[in-house]
């Protein structure tokens, strides 16, 4: 079993920054791949970056790219997404995700463990 804790979310005005951390626990070894995804108010859950194991390889959504930076500390198992630049299409709850095998990938229903969300919400 792996648990996964996020925090850092809260309100910010556009233009802003947070970042988001993400803290393993249980069987964090094991985990290979770990990804960002996030829900919109009455939208479907979509991918916002993953990094993989080493940290060597990272992917971003279009939709922040360039603003978005994921990275990793395996010593510490935690995962951090720091988000410069917000916009208010970027209000969502942010969850992550960790993957246990197989190639990296942007669909959620490959990932196996998901934390509870941190909401995040940006005022224009």
């Amino acid at each position: 079993q792996v648990q996964l804790v996020e925090s850092g979310g809260g309100l910010v005005q556009a233009g802003g920054s947070l970042r988001l951390s993400c803290a393993a626990s249980g069987r964090a070894f094991s985990i290979n791949t770990m990804g960002w995804f996030r829900q919109p108010p009455g939208k479907e859950r979509e991918f916002v970056a993953y990094i993989t194991g080493s940290g060597a390889n990272t992917h971003y959504a279009d939709s922040v790219k360039g603003r978005f930076t994921i990275s990793r500390d395996n010593a510490k198992n935690t995962v951090l997404l720091q988000m410069n630049g917000l916009k208010p299409e970027d209000t969502a709850v942010y969850h992550c995700a960790a993957k246990l095998s197989g190639a990296a990938s942007t669909s959620d229903y490959s990932y196996d463990y998901w934390g509870q969300g941190t909401q995040v919400t940006v005022s224009s």
